[in-house]
């Protein structure tokens, strides 16, 4: 049986991705923590910004996804989803002879 598959490529680059969930059959949900650094200094001040915490996301997937083979990767900082889909089987069409 064919499929299409559906990815998702985002760059999380500050971002620690703990987990990548399907609840129920329809929501993909990622989530993790985030950290950020900043630092300024010159001859006469330092000065450094952090700040933190956790994110979350939804995605509402369609109908049709094969949510046992969902699978994710990270890899350089970039998280890739991957959703397969199972083919919409298309109705089969009977030609009928037209009399007279």
């Amino acid at each position: 049986m064919a499929h299409q598959i559906v990815s998702l490529h985002k760059a999380l680059c500050p971002y620690i991705c703990h987990l990548v969930d399907v609840i129920g059959r329809r929501i993909l949900q990622i989530s993790g923590d985030r950290s950020v650094e900043k630092e300024e200094k010159n001859d006469k001040w330092h000065r450094v910004e952090r700040s933190s915490g956790q994110f979350m996301r939804r995605f509402r997937l369609p109908e049709n996804v094969k949510v046992e083979e969902v699978k994710a990767a990270m890899e350089n900082g970039v998280l890739t989803v991957t959703v397969p889909k199972a083919e919409v089987k298309k109705p089969d069409v009977k030609a009928i002879d037209i009399s007279g």
